[in-house]
């Protein structure tokens, strides 16, 4: 019997979905795997500052139609990764497509491929940004991850 192995962005993907279980948000559940020549160089998952309160254990605080307390999975990604520095050219791999704000971070510290899940709040302005820095944009559909996992005979 063969043995089947989930692609690459498969198994990140795969890798960023678990991460978002995590996420301490109500409104979303989002996980980000950034890695470089296969290698994951850090995660991150949406949430409070360490230490204040969390929307699980409290309301969101939401303004103008965004949690206030929450940071983004894709920047808690990035402060991890700065701890222990982040290479040029890596991959983000992202279970929503990211916020402007998220993505003009991911552009800054050299992101060069963005693999995201959901189709979540498609910002005109991000698609530009990742079109204008030549950035690979992928969408990897949640059936197409389930998919893909079913076939290894794990689940």
């Amino acid at each position: 019997m063969e043995t089947k192995r989930l692609a690459w962005d498969e198994y990140f993907a795969a890798q960023a979905l678990l991460i978002a279980n995590r996420s301490t948000c109500k409104r979303a559940r989002v996980g980000t795997v950034l890695v470089q020549g296969n290698k994951v160089i850090s995660t991150g998952y949406n949430g409070s500052v360490s230490g204040t309160e969390h929307c699980i254990d409290h309301d969101c605080l939401v303004i103008d139609g965004h949690c206030v307390r929450t940071l983004h999975a894709e920047v808690n990604a990035i402060l991890q990764g700065a701890e222990r520095g982040i290479p040029k050219d890596f991959t983000a791999y992202v279970t929503h497509f990211p916020c402007l704000n998220c993505t003009k971070q991911l552009l800054q510290v050299g992101c060069k491929r963005v693999v995201y899940i959901n189709e979540y709040r498609m910002d005109d302005y991000a698609r530009y940004l990742y079109k204008e820095k030549e950035v690979e944009l992928v969408h990897l559909p949640i059936e197409k991850v389930k998919a893909a996992i079913v076939e290894t005979d794990l689940i």
